[in-house]
């Protein structure tokens, strides 16, 4: 049993598998080390073995690191920056520059598209990078994604005031908003889909129809209409930690 983690600055995605396979047998998304600590305490098996990619720094990422150890005995792998890993190389300038949640889903896309991909992370950030098919990464694009656009217009527009249960309610159609919360809803993801149909004209540019597009992130779904036969895959990041971290 292999305990996965995704360390983001505010979350925690974790995932228990089996190492004949991968098969996921427990998993979820905490918001702090103590709650991660009771998730895998109520495991009725207790992982043997363990890997992390972290974007937080360095000291709390190995408090973490310590915490697993003093409680369960686990030894973590942590990922690090690399110029390369299994055919795919890091087309930074200063490769321990590109995040490592970045890197890993480039790893985990080529390796799911065998050949020159297009992956975009939807999180706090939107996120697009390419992948030729000889393995080398080309670069990317970041601007804000759901979270910061949605934040940023709570911050900054004194009468842009609404509840997270009126966002979700307003997500439900994508027609001209009749309300602010409609409107700014709305408008954000109509945002995030030009993001998609842009990218989606460059990799056409480089490599005409040849190349495969993977989505991930926690707002994916919302810009799914935009990509027509784009590959959603929650889990991008773990497939690509798995690359980085090997422990069979």
């Amino acid at each position: 049993m292999i305990l996965e983690l995704d360390c983001g600055n505010s979350f925690i995605k974790w995932r228990v598998i089996r190492s004949a396979g991968a098969v996921v047998v427990a998993g979820g998304v905490v918001d702090s080390d103590q709650a991660l600590l009771e998730a895998i305490q109520a495991l009725a098996q207790p992982p043997r073995r363990a890997r992390l990619v972290s974007v937080r720094s360095e000291e709390e990422t190995s408090d973490l690191c310590a915490l697993l150890a003093r409680h369960f005995g686990l030894e973590v792998l942590v990922a690090q920056p690399a110029r390369e890993v299994s055919g795919v190389r890091n087309g930074y300038e200063d490769y321990q520059r590109l995040g490592l949640d970045r890197w890993l889903a480039v790893l985990g896309a080529y390796r799911l598209a065998g050949g020159a991909c297009l992956v975009m992370d939807f999180g706090t950030a939107a996120k697009a990078d390419f992948v030729a098919a000889d393995g080398e990464h080309l670069g990317g694009f970041i601007c804000p994604g759901m979270p910061l656009m949605r934040s940023q217009l709570r911050t900054h527009t004194r009468r842009i005031r609404y509840d997270d249960a009126s966002a979700e309610r307003a997500l439900g159609s994508m027609a001209p908003g009749r309300s602010t919360v409609e409107a700014v809803e709305r408008g954000c993801v109509h945002m995030l889909q030009g993001f998609v149909r842009s990218q989606l004209e460059h990799a056409g540019g480089l490599w005409g129809d040849d190349f495969t597009v993977l989505l991930t992130g926690g707002d994916a779904p919302l810009v799914q209409d935009a990509a027509p036969g784009a590959r959603v895959v929650p889990d991008l990041v773990f497939v690509g930690l798995a690359m980085a971290c090997p422990l069979e």
